[in-house]
């Protein structure tokens, strides 16, 4: 069997291969770990040739250099692979949505470049799901997807805690990740979940999710650095010197807080996110002086220098703790230290509080899988957790402790009790968890169910055939050299006609080469179709159509959103047609003709509109591309788009210097593009307006017509000799 190249992504949050930085912000926790040891265990497998697992690449001062490297090895087959998208700084999550189309052409680029051809792709959360459905798309490959949190979930949860949609929408960007995680459960050749609640009360809030293949593979954990606690209490046992001035730090860090630091210790370890519910767990612990009396309470809620800096979310969780803590007079009895660190810290804080004989909470209101829980429990310390989710699946298969109504502050208090003053009770929970954690999350057993779903998948040959998916971008990652060409005039005749002998001449050179071909043309897609359909024309891996208002690839006509996005940028359409409206000399066209980045207009002919035009737009600080033809036709462009300005975007995108792309015209609408540095070819039945072109560099005036011209000029060029 093949060995497969698999590409994951995970787009935001802080992510590397050592020290990551858990709990620095709502956007670094457990899934940028699930994510860095998934790729290890992968990289593992005997059926992986390599792992690439995606982020965006981050150059901040504000954070370590570690995130601005492109390439970081995570082991022989596995490391992190980091992106240019959108600016060089740090963003939260919710801002990156705007520049994720940048990410799937600067991915794309980097997949040619470094001859990374990807077998699959696994999309984590909704903003890589996108991506990776991109990617997917133009490459031809399955699509997998994981959600790790939800936005319906998140937007009920939110609701009922009293925030208003509006709210919501302007913090979270919540519609828009609906649509994109409805969109990619359509799209998905498998989806992974962790466990089958997290399907049931998850996913089947979708639409999409009807006719969805889920399969449920629960995560792993290093049973190695998460061992048990008792190991620790044996003398003979040497850890490394770093887990030791861990345990020396931690245990100085929790001691400082506390007036009797020999009693046993509840433990909670989260984000400062309002789902985690730590309010909860901190009132129940101050309501109850029984509670007090056997225990201790140390919550790390993520990591902090100064709460003011923080988030809003981040600094109303946090200071509520505090003013909590105050109300129940818990000073020490309360441990809230600022730092830890994640890698090494963690383990030692389970087992610390294991070794007190005392227990792991997790309150909150929601938790999708819990890999806190597992943790603990292979470390042998017993669990209390919400019963709303994922943790109902590790309880059942670990026995390793009581699930609870988050909400209901007397479950919290019982269920800590009955573990912490039952010793037999204790014992049991502690030694079932460090044999069921083994048994059910270990990492390759993980990676061996997941890698069982992918060769089942690729053997069955049972990727959907969707009209969203194409080969186009396997082929356009190969090709060195690409034919654009204009189509009326360039390669038909006036009235329709062509040059039969000359098309079919040029369609078998192409075909018998390695180049690729596309058209450019004021048509639109609909237009583009039609000759296609009627004429003899090789069929295009690319049209840019609409006066380069819009791109499509391959026989299916996918679109470029990333054309579009880059497009969007300073385009007002709304605004232009409005200070417009007041030329006399103006009428819009037919609705039909007009596109979301094309206003296309009639205009009385004068040597004055033009630029009365210009002065309007200009006045109004408005940026635009104008096109005029024919003495009568007006197309308005954002300033981004032309036929030239497309060509130059595919340049960039699909790694194909100007060098080795021919573009061809006629015409005056041609001039834009012939005149880039691209290798230009003017056919033999040129209009005049061309003629101001003869002698300048890289552009050939051929003698045939039509489709003649343009294989002369690529012989002119030797491009049908590669």
């Amino acid at each position: 069997m093949k060995q497969l190249n698999i590409h994951l992504y995970s787009i935001h949050g802080l992510i590397r291969g050592e020290n990551l930085e858990l709990g620095r912000d709502a956007d670094t926790g457990g899934q940028t770990k699930y994510l860095v040891e998934f790729a290890r265990a992968l990289g593992e497998h005997p059926d992986v040739a390599q792992v690439n697992l995606f982020t965006r690449q981050v150059v901040d001062k504000r954070v370590s250099s570690d995130y601005a490297k492109e390439l970081e090895p995570l082991s022989e087959k596995a490391r992190i692979v980091r992106i240019k998208a959108g600016p060089k700084r740090y963003l939260r999550k919710e801002l990156l949505w705007p520049h994720l189309d940048e990410f799937v052409d600067n991915s794309l680029r980097f997949i040619k470049a470094h001859d990374a051809m990807p077998d699959l792709v696994h999309g984590h959360y909704a903003d890589a799901a996108y991506v990776a459905s991109e990617i997917a798309g133009y490459l031809g490959v399955p699509f997998l997807f994981t959600g790790h949190s939800l936005g319906r979930n998140k937007l009920q949860v939110l609701k009922n805690a009293g925030h208003s949609e509006e709210a919501i929408e302007e913090q979270y960007h919540i519609s828009q990740r609906i649509s994109v995680e409805e969109e990619a459960l359509r799209k998905a050749d498998i989806v992974i979940a962790s466990t089958q609640h997290e399907v049931k009360r998850g996913y089947e809030l979708y639409e999409g999710s009807q006719g969805t293949h889920f399969k449920v593979i629960p995560p792993g954990i290093n049973v190695e650095t998460f061992y048990p606690y008792y190991y620790d209490l044996d003398t003979s046992f040497e850890p490394e010197e770093a887990i030791v001035k861990a345990r020396v730090r931690m245990q100085r860090e929790i001691n400082r807080f506390l007036r009797d630091p020999k009693k046993p210790l509840i433990l909670a370890v989260s984000r400062p996110d309002r789902r985690k519910n730590i309010d909860g767990l901190v009132t129940a612990y101050g309501e109850d002086k029984e509670l007090q009396a056997i225990a201790n309470l140390a919550v790390f809620a993520g990591v902090r220098s100064d709460i003011q800096t923080m988030d809003d979310n981040e600094q109303d969780v946090l200071t509520q703790m505090l003013l909590l803590m105050d109300k129940y007079d818990l000073y020490g009895k309360m441990a809230l230290p600022k730092k830890h660190q994640p890698d090494t810290d963690i383990p030692v804080l389970y087992r610390l509080a294991a070794a007190s004989k005392g227990v792991f909470i997790n309150p909150a209101l929601v938790e999708n899988f819990g890999i806190t829980l597992i943790e603990a429990s292979s470390s042998g310390l017993p669990i209390v957790s919400t019963d709303h989710g994922g943790p109902q699946d590790i309880i059942a298969n670990c026995e390793s402790g009581i699930l609870i109504n988050a909400k209901d502050t007397n479950s919290i208090q019982a269920a800590l009790k009955s573990i912490l003053v039952d010793s037999e009770h204790w014992e049991s929970f502690s030694a079932n968890g460090i044999s069921g954690v083994r048994k059910h999350y270990s990492w390759k057993a993980h990676a061996e169910s997941y890698m069982t779903a992918i060769n089942d998948l690729i053997d069955k040959n049972s990727i959907t055939d969707a009209s969203w998916r194409s080969k186009i971008g396997r082929h356009l990652t190969r090709v060195n050299k690409v034919l654009i060409s204009d189509i009326d005039y360039t390669l038909i005749h006036e009235g329709g006609n062509a040059d039969e002998a000359a098309l079919k001449q040029l369609k078998a050179s192409l075909e018998n080469s390695s180049i690729g071909f596309g058209v450019a043309t004021g048509r639109s897609l609909e237009l583009v179709k039609d000759v296609l359909e009627n004429y003899d024309l090789p069929q295009p891996d690319i049209v840019v159509c609409a006066v380069g208002s819009e791109i499509y690839y391959g026989k299916n006509f996918i679109p470029d959103h990333g054309y579009a996005q880059h497009i969007s940028y300073g385009w007002k359409p709304g605004q232009i047609k409005k200070v417009l409206a007041g030329l006399p000399f103006l009428t819009m066209q037919e609705a039909e003709n007009q596109k979301p980045f094309k206003l296309s207009y009639y205009m009385e002919q004068s040597a004055d509109n033009l630029a009365k035009i210009h002065a309007t737009l200009s006045d109004h600080k408005l940026r635009y591309n104008l096109i005029y033809s024919h003495g009568q036709f007006l197309d308005i462009l954002p300033h981004r788009a032309s036929k030239g300005k497309a060509i130059r975007y595919l340049s960039h995108k699909w790694g194909i210097t100007a060098d080795n792309i021919a573009v061809a015209g006629d015409s005056g609408n041609d001039e834009e593009m012939l005149r880039g540095n691209f290798r230009g070819i003017v056919v033999g039945n040129y209009a005049e307006e061309l003629e101001i072109l003869r002698g300048k560099n890289r552009i050939y005036f051929a003698d045939g017509h039509y489709a003649a011209g343009v294989i002369e000029g690529l012989e002119h060029y030797q491009f049908l000799n590669q």
